[in-house]
């Protein structure tokens, strides 16, 4: 999570390389080799982050959506089941479990398009269910639940009605969709003033699940205040 210019990127078909960290296709996985420091408030030094992330498929998906009329916005569910391998050097920690990827690119700045949104998503016991909706910046809303077979292969289902959810410390307000309306916070993993994302219990498609969800107020984030603290939390380096 630091910020780099241009001259530390580099491209490929199957490589990305942002400055010393690394994200690799390779034996039908990503592989993300991670070489940073942490930030903290108030802190003036840096900790190691070193370590290797293995995000294996369990199905892959080739639709993309267009979160806009314009399509300026696009989403694509890559991998909507995974597995994943975390090798950490610094800190010193291993974990397998469950993981999900995917990822959104635009031809402009996402606060241009987008005032607010909110997603979640769940394994089921045969694929996924994703559900995913805001604000436009023009003010219109959209909003969808997509259900991923085995295969990967998406199809959309009914909305499952609105679960409001308690504001986060930071009082981003934060929804997600359950079959009753009603889900629960198990844990708050990202709390910042523009961004939460959280651990839910919740319930798709008749069964009880774990979700992961996330809100994301764009507006907060284009604030003076917000883009003044974030060099604090976000280094930015040359090279």
């Amino acid at each position: 999570m630091t910020e780099r210019g241009r001259s530390a990127l580099t491209r490929e078909a199957a490589l990305l390389t942002l400055g010393p960290s690394q994200v690799r296709w390779e034996d039908g996985a990503l592989t993300i080799t991670i070489e940073e420091g942490d930030t903290r408030l108030f802190i003036p030094w840096q900790r190691r982050v070193a370590g290797r992330v293995r995000v294996i498929p369990e199905a892959l998906n080739r639709a993309a959506f267009a979160l806009d009329a314009r399509e300026q916005h696009i989403w694509h569910c890559l991998a909507p089941r995974a597995r994943i391998e975390v090798e950490m050097e610094a800190p010193a920690l291993s974990w397998q479990g469950k993981a999900y990827l995917d990822h959104n690119r635009g031809a402009e700045p996402l606060e241009a398009g987008f005032r607010t949104w909110h997603w979640s998503r769940a394994h089921l016991t045969q694929g996924a269910l994703v559900c995913y909706e805001g604000e436009r910046g023009d003010g219109s809303l959209f909003a969808s639940a997509l259900r991923f077979d085995r295969h990967g292969v998406p199809e959309p289902v009914e909305l499952p009605p609105i679960a409001h959810l308690p504001r986060s410390r930071w009082r981003i307000a934060r929804r997600t969709r359950s079959d009753i309306g009603v889900a629960r916070v198990r844990r708050t993993w990202e709390d910042t003033p523009f961004y939460a994302r959280s651990e839910l219990a919740s319930r798709f498609l008749g069964e009880e699940v774990v979700a992961v969800q996330e809100s994301l107020d764009l507006e907060r984030f284009s604030s003076g205040l917000v883009q003044f603290m974030l060099p604090y939390r976000m280094p930015r380096r040359r090279g």
